[in-house]
């Protein structure tokens, strides 16, 4: 029996014994039940399904919301019903509180569950349903209030017995009184919007000098993401871990801890990767985190999923109180895995009243489990998030210890108007080493065509010496920069050349030939040789580099000359194959055979193999050459990074810029983009966009005078 089937059959035997256990282990008071045999998700994506899985498992029907951009998503799919709710932007849709109770009362809809993000940490939202004879999935509007307001948060937290850390949480939010405590807390020092969460609204002045710059950025991105741009000020502590502890309280006054997760490893200031439980912990910090934890829920009176956040210092693992965060984490499957939970569940039969399924003291950790964030995005230009199609998506395939969360499928778009994640793996094993292993097996099966993704990024980051031997800290990334981002990266080995040049040439013949014709060929014993020249030369393009690699073929099937520009000759054989997965070349250079994932795709070859993707770039035609990103290499240009939304434009025509200047604001997947001028000049002509208008990848804002 494996672990998480004996894990569940324990769960299903204490349910049975619930009775008896909660008449002397918790106090139950008089809680009327509550049927719910419907749900409305306010919500899209991966964390939609992921309720909607839950809620057939219970017999609950689904009802699904989704905007002009989400009409053929997988959540709509997966859904009994779907309504239509507005336009892409989600201040149309997916925050649009009125028309989503709307649907819910349509629907006849017993309770609303809000995922994470959008409504899910909205008091009016949650007040709202409550006036509405709606069931809201989440704590009551009181602890959302208090938690939300990080500055009302950290007193409550202080007067709990909870340690916080030095800062500044007041009402008075002059620019003046800012500076003032920024002077007294010292610097370096955290700026977080008061409502914000998600990394949005938070920026770290390292210096005096950087204090106003970064608080009007942090200020500009809050009132964008929340209506409010009120900040708090903290004491920035310098390469701290992250760690939150997962609690669940029930209305009958019961609350647990489901132990800790690490989440240190963030790039701009979002998780990317995150592990349970927390490694090199002593088992005396493990039980204080989790009692801190209960006691801050206490002290909100919650009710529901909660993860209360903690700084906690890399060395002495002292730890302070950052925020509580009134709804299930993006992170929730990993701590599943080492319970043997489902934490969906739990939120469905505690908004129906049901006591708590566990006590604390039933509540095992077992194994390690670790989860990727697989997401849509150029880690080397800054993790910048990349929208488009995704022409061809192949994942992992889900085992009893291997979990895919996703909300999309191949063939569909990554919209610039939402969060760019794709997937998130989510793997189990008996410790961290194995877990580790495991997530870098599965890591390498991911084959992306269309976007950029951080998969690549992901294998180096998991592979990594620092973090295989645990020690992780929120300037992780930067830190390592040498070894997540090596300049091998930047080069294509003579192997992979001759990888690529290979697959793509065998490629062409298969797919030159009748479908039945390449079914009947075995490909170990192919006696059928093309009608090509003897000699075949293949220009490849990698990184802006040329590449020429010429091939000969031999007197015997499947085998070859190859040479990678002036290179020496190589004896070569290569094949290929057909796999659940796609195309495989089987190769042998020199003593070495490599069997890697093959897909051919807009004048590119894709090569796949457990150190994950390489793309190498075939000649295009002329007429498509040119692009936006050439413009945005131009030094008189400055260009959006990415698609988005035009938020501002800084400079006017004639205006004198320096190096270094910020000329306009771009928001692209709730994240903002402050571009700056390439050189001094000034400003010749400004593109005509208005606020709120979409701009492409590459396209020219402003542009400056011709140098002299």
């Amino acid at each position: 029996m494996s672990y998480l089937k004996q894990i569940n059959k324990i769960c299903y035997t204490n349910h049975l014994r619930k009775s008896v256990r909660y008449s002397h282990a918790q106090q139950i008071k008089e809680v009327p039940r509550r049927l719910i045999d419907k749900v409305l998700i306010a919500n899209r994506g991966e964390i939609a399904c992921r309720v909607m899985r839950t809620a057939k498992k219970l017999g609950v029907r689904t009802v699904a919301v989704y905007s002009d951009a989400d009409k053929n998503a997988m959540h709509v799919e997966m859904a009994d019903e779907a309504y239509h709710i507005g336009p892409a932007p989600s201040t149309q849709s997916y925050l649009n509180a009125a028309k989503i109770l709307e649907v819910a009362k349509r629907s006849n809809s017993k309770a609303i569950h809000p995922g994470y993000g959008f409504l899910s940490e909205n008091v009016e939202f949650c007040e709202k349903c409550a006036n509405e004879g709606v069931i809201f999935i989440g704590p009551p509007p009181t602890a959302i209030r208090d938690m939300g307001i990080k500055s009302t948060s950290k007193a409550i937290m202080s007067a709990a017995g909870v340690p916080i850390v030095k800062g500044y949480h007041g009402e008075e939010q002059s620019i003046e009184r800012l500076q003032a405590e920024a002077s007294r807390i010292g610097f370096p020092l955290m700026i977080k919007a008061v409502r914000g969460g998600g990394g949005k609204g938070m920026r770290i002045a390292m210096t005096e000098e950087d204090f106003l710059p970064q608080l009007e950025s942090a200020k500009r991105e809050s009132l964008k993401s929340f209506g409010d741009d009120n900040m708090l000020l903290e004491q920035y502590i310098t390469d701290p871990r992250h760690v939150e502890v997962q609690v669940f309280a029930d209305m009958h006054e019961n609350v647990v801890h489901l132990f800790e997760r690490d989440c240190s490893v963030q790039r701009r200031h979002q998780k990317i990767i995150e592990e349970a439980p927390a490694p090199g912990l002593s088992e005396e910090t493990r039980k204080a985190l989790g009692q801190a934890a209960v006691r801050a829920a206490r002290a909100v009176g919650y009710v529901g999923a909660g993860t209360v956040e903690f700084i906690l210092h890399r060395r002495t693992h002292e730890f302070h109180f950052m925020e509580m965060n009134t709804r299930l984490q993006v992170e929730h499957p990993i701590t599943e895995m080492i319970t043997g939970t489902d934490l969906v569940e739990w939120q469905l039969r505690i908004a129906a009243g049901e006591p708590l399924p566990l006590i604390q003291d039933e509540i095992i950790r077992r194994g390690h489990a670790v989860e990727c964030r697989i997401y849509a995005e150029e880690p080397r230009a800054g993790f910048l998030p990349r929208a488009g199609t995704l022409h061809r998506l192949t994942q992992p395939i889900p085992e009893s210890n291997v979990r895919v969360e996703t909300g999309v499928r191949e063939g569909q778009e990554v919209s610039v108007h939402y969060d760019p994640m794709i997937a998130k793996l989510v793997v189990w094993g008996r410790d961290r080493t194995e877990a580790l292993a495991k997530t870098r097996a599965k890591l390498s099966e991911y084959q992306v065509a269309g976007l950029e993704t951080n998969v690549n990024f992901l294998l180096r980051l998991s592979g990594s010496s620092a973090f295989v031997e645990g020690d992780v800290h929120t300037a992780f990334i930067p830190q390592h920069e040498h070894e997540l981002f090596p300049k091998s990266d930047t080069e294509l080995s003579e192997c992979r050349a001759v990888q690529a040049a290979l697959g793509h040439l065998l490629t062409a013949q298969k797919q030159s030939l009748p479908n039945d014709s390449w079914k009947g060929i075995n490909v170990k014993s192919q006696s059928w040789r093309p009608n090509y020249q003897l000699h075949k030369t293949v220009p490849l393009r990698f990184e802006e580099t040329d590449i020429n690699v010429t091939i000969e073929y031999g007197r015997t099937p499947n085998a070859y000359r190859v040479q990678v520009d002036n290179g020496a000759w190589l004896d070569v054989e290569a094949s290929l194959q057909e796999s659940q997965q796609g195309l495989r070349l089987v190769s042998l250079i020199g003593d070495q055979i490599s069997n890697v994932g093959l897909l051919y795709y807009d004048q590119q070859v894709h090569v796949y193999d457990e150190n994950g993707q390489t793309v190498v770039e075939l000649p295009r035609p002329k007429y498509q050459a040119a692009s936006g990103a050439d413009a945005a290499a131009n030094a008189n240009n400055a260009s959006s990074p990415t698609p988005g939304v035009l938020e501002r434009v800084l400079v006017n025509n004639g205006d004198k810029v320096v190096k270094g200047q910020p000329l306009f604001v771009v928001i692209a997947m709730k994240m903002e983009y402050v571009v700056r001028s390439p050189r001094d000049g000034v400003v010749a002509a400004l593109a005509n966009y208005n606020q709120g208008d979409s701009v492409g990848k590459g396209t020219v804002i402003v542009t400056l005078e011709g140098e002299n």
